[in-house]
């Protein structure tokens, strides 16, 4: 197992057995049968409007040169123009990208943000590149794509293997060839060249704030709830110390070698990050450690898978003891995981409600970059906080009204957006 260390919301992981695409159109399905929605429209959103290849020439730091492959994936802009991130990762692949711009068109239409899915990368092991090569690959890929991505077209993001350097990087070359500045052509850039303030703890305080909001939901106070995080990157990290700063008693966390472990609660901001000091949680002087599989059987009120996808299957679903599971993480819950909590009560919060907050604050930074004009981080969290809140209630509506799990809802509400949209619009020619 290894820890999302990702800052990113816009960052989707999938199971071995079933591709990001099968998952997506599966999902697809699953909603579809509880909206009324045109069926052509259904069969359009199956497909994305294109996938771009691309070579990618480096020059290796040896003098050597090396073609690494490139993607784009575009699924559908019919709310606004693409977003998404874009990974360097060894097994990224054009159907990979397709199924997760396709994740990423639901979770924008779940937040009602002006935004389609989209997602791209770089075949290529990021560990095995110098930070120069890194940077070289980075700028010769925004040149290759270049004519298919812009601030009202498609705004990439940091994702697996990228991060906010890589994004200036990106902007930078990008800004170079259209001959002026262009901040908005990216989101999660540094501050000091357009990027937002609270830009990177913003996945892991709308985890936190959609935990609240549950909590409540099922008649328990914040300050009277336990609660464990299985993966103490960015998103488990801020979550935990949020969560904790409103009172709840964070009894464990993890990385990738193992969960520290307090039943009377752990001191959240004493325990290193993966940012702070990678693979460090163990080195926490807590009375107890824990594997990351008996993390997620605790019995807690609140339970934040953060690491990875697909840690709660049907092998182990049946022993997950906790009342609410947030996720942190994307698609840390396999489809017949999901059947089975659903089965036993066990609410779950998905993913693309719950981690939405980077998606949300990167539209925040477009706004910003567009206007020329920075917010103060009080006011990104204040538009956040009421941005989530608003999803939130969107989607417990429809819970409510049609008697459907958290999942399932969430989806109705993106679909209807996206459906609606298309209906609207209408089909050219």
């Amino acid at each position: 197992m290894a820890t999302n260390t990702l800052d990113d919301s816009e960052t989707d992981e999938y199971s071995e057995t079933e591709s990001a695409l099968q998952t997506a159109l599966r999902q697809l399905s699953a909603a579809a049968t509880h909206v009324d929605v045109d069926e052509g429209v259904i069969e359009r959103l199956k497909h994305p409007t294109r996938v771009v290849e691309v070579g990618v020439p480096l020059k290796r730091d040896d003098g050597s040169v090396e073609v690494y492959t490139g993607y784009r994936a575009q699924h559908d802009d019919v709310r606004g123009p693409y977003k998404g991130g874009l990974r360097f990762h060894p097994d990224v692949t054009a159907e990979e990208c397709v199924g997760l711009s396709m994740w990423m068109t639901w979770k924008c239409a779940v937040m009602d943000l002006p935004f389609g899915g989209g997602k791209g990368g770089v075949v290529v092991n990021p560990k095995d590149l110098s930070t120069e090569e890194k940077e070289r690959l980075t700028r010769r890929f925004a040149e290759e794509i270049r004519d298919t991505i812009g601030p009202k077209q498609d705004i990439p993001a940091p994702d697996m293997g990228t991060d906010a350097q890589t994004m200036a990087w990106f902007m930078d070359a990008y800004s170079m060839q259209e001959g002026e500045t262009t901040p908005g052509v990216v989101t999660g850039k540094p501050p000091v060249i357009g990027g937002s303030e609270g830009r990177q703890e913003a996945p892991g305080r709308s985890v936190a704030i959609i935990a609240r909001e549950a909590l409540r939901y099922y008649d328990k106070t914040v300050d009277e709830a336990t609660v464990a995080v299985q993966g103490f990157g960015s998103v488990g990290a801020n979550a935990a110390r949020l969560l904790d700063d409103w009172g709840a008693n964070v009894v464990a966390v993890s990385d990738v070698n193992g969960a520290a472990y307090d039943t009377t609660g752990l001191d959240t901001h004493a325990v290193p990050s993966h940012e702070e000091q990678p693979e460090a949680v163990m080195q926490y002087d807590a009375p107890n450690t824990l594997t990351n599989e008996e993390v997620l059987e605790l019995d807690v009120d609140v339970l934040i898978p953060a690491a990875i996808g697909n840690v709660i299957t049907a092998d182990n679903a049946s022993d997950v003891q906790a009342d609410v599971v947030v996720e942190g993480a994307n698609g840390p819950t396999t489809s017949s995981a999901d059947e089975i909590l659903n089965e036993r009560g066990v609410a779950v919060i998905p993913d693309i409600l719950a981690n939405a907050g980077g998606v949300t604050v990167s539209y925040f930074e477009w706004l910003q970059d567009i206007n020329r004009r920075q917010w103060s981080l009080e006011r990104v969290n204040d538009e956040l906080e009421s941005h989530m809140l608003s999803a939130w209630d969107d989607v417990r509506a429809e819970v409510e009204a049609r008697d459907l799990s958290w999942r399932d809802a969430a989806y109705v509400v993106a679909l209807e957006r996206v459906g609606e949209a298309k209906s609207s619009r209408g089909l050219w020619p």
